[in-house]
């Protein structure tokens, strides 16, 4: 654990290498997100979902919608790549969009479910990638050139890093 609020879990890392076992291990924890942002806000008031997970941080409501954004873009990442070659993926504002008013207006089930839903789809997507296609690549305009392996480390390490801010601020706050 970092003592950093912005990570509790400690700054993403990319790992040099990847193997089958590796893969799995992150498939798995892609696949079990959505179930743990689920158990992170269980039983959360209106205004506990109100709260920032930190000074200056979003809400735990923001938080709860951002998983599926950027997950979303997650996802569609991996299809360009796996379709094209070497596409250039758009970013996306992540901070200007947990600002939008759906991210403070509708409620946190409705994104939750986009989240269920979505990893319905991704995580078979994920299990299906051949050993040699997880070296395909992406370009992101500021991250550079990323192989599949490496996104695939990325986004198992995201679903946690935003479910540990939840349960950091629930423990702080000693919210039961």
């Amino acid at each position: 654990m970092s003592g950093d609020p912005r990570y509790p879990i400690g700054k993403f890392n990319s790992p040099s290498t990847f193997s089958e076992s590796d893969r799995k291990l992150y498939i798995d924890e892609i696949e079990s997100a959505p179930a743990q942002l689920r158990a992170a806000i269980a039983g959360l008031t209106a205004p506990q979902l109100s709260t920032p997970y930190r000074e200056g941080g979003w809400t735990v409501r923001q938080l709860v919608h951002h998983v599926p954004d950027s997950h979303m873009n997650a996802y569609v990442r991996f299809k360009l790549a796996l379709t094209e070659d070497e596409p250039t993926i758009k970013p996306y504002e992540e901070a200007r969009w947990a600002e939008l008013p759906d991210s403070e207006t509708v409620p946190v089930e409705t994104s939750l479910v986009l989240l269920d839903s979505l990893h319905k789809r991704w995580v078979p997507l994920l299990r299906s990638i051949s050993a040699a296609d997880w070296s395909r690549k992406f370009r992101h305009p500021e991250r550079g050139t990323m192989t599949l392996d490496q996104n695939l480390a990325l986004y198992a390490w995201h679903g946690k890093h935003h479910v540990a801010h939840i349960t950091s601020l629930r423990e702080r706050n000693n919210w039961k």
